[in-house]
């Protein structure tokens, strides 16, 4: 396991995982002030890469358990917690931030490895040859890089939360940009994918 080895894996996870910190940082505001939000969060984050990581190993194989032209429909899982999030959110414009809160409850792991899977749909694709062509040692050192990662990533989503002035504005709007965060990613990747005869402009 050379260092070389260890910093192109680093950087492979942070090139293709950037805009989890976002998504990251969203969820936290969700669960701000709610029990045992930020072990969901964690667990949630770790299970959906897992997975992707998990399907881009058994490809590197051979194995395929998840077809291509599948991987854009995983648009719908985030486009659909974002529309319930959206619905959630108009039903109770009027209420304070703290009724908000105490309504909206914490994200729950499922709905953050849904999301994480998802988002990372893409990322298999980039993933696969990687694995491929570095070997069993060189993927087992790749898939370790990740997984020690993905906890700095729960840990920088959490920091920017937290801040004080990042946190008052996630306080205030967080309850509207998740869901049209959510809604922007599904669509995007459906569209990206061309699910459903989409296709970019």
């Amino acid at each position: 396991m050379t260092l070389g080895v260890l910093g192109q894996a680093a950087g492979l996870f942070a090139v293709t995982n950037i805009d989890d910190i976002v998504i990251l940082a969203l969820f936290f505001a969700q669960g701000a002030g709610h029990r045992g939000a930020t072990r969901a969060i964690a667990v949630g984050q770790y299970l959906g890469f897992t997975a992707i990581v998990a399907v881009a190993v058994a490809a590197a194989f051979g194995a395929t358990f998840l077809p291509d032209a599948a991987i854009p429909y995983l648009g719908l899982l985030p486009l659909g917690l974002g529309v319930k999030a959206g619905v959630q959110a108009w039903r109770h414009r009027h209420d304070t931030e703290e009724e908000r809160s105490a309504e909206a409850g914490g994200p729950t792991a499922l709905a953050v490895a849904a999301v994480t899977f998802a988002n990372g749909g893409d990322n298999i694709g980039v993933y696969v040859p990687v694995f491929a062509t570095a070997g069993v040692g060189g993927m087992t050192a790749y898939v370790v890089v990740f997984l020690v990662l993905v906890a700095v990533w729960v840990a920088a989503g959490r920091y920017f939360a937290t801040r004080p002035a990042i946190a008052k504005a996630l306080s205030k709007w967080g309850h509207v940009v998740l869901p049209v965060v959510l809604v922007a990613l599904g669509a995007f990747i459906l569209v990206e994918g061309g699910a459903f005869g989409l296709r970019p402009a």
